[in-house]
């Protein structure tokens, strides 16, 4: 029992270079699409940014602390 060779043919799917509507759906109602993002997630994306925007205004005020730390 031995393997026998099987015969495939090979489908390759393109897009046309010059064809201008690939994707016309992706950009129709934009700002609706990011409203219901944002409104569906707005707690996980609280919870992300806070911590980022409050580590990056202490680092800032910390340099600035430190900056001006000569003065005294």
């Amino acid at each position: 029992m031995g393997k026998q060779p099987v015969k495939l043919k090979a489908v390759v799917y393109a897009l046309s270079p010059f064809q201008q509507k690939v994707m016309p759906g992706l950009w129709k109602d934009l700002p609706g699409k990011i409203h219901h993002k944002v409104s569906e997630n707005w707690i996980s994306a609280t919870l992300l940014l806070a911590p980022l925007i409050g580590t990056y205004s202490y680092v800032q005020y910390y340099q600035e602390k430190e900056k001006l730390e000569h003065r005294y």
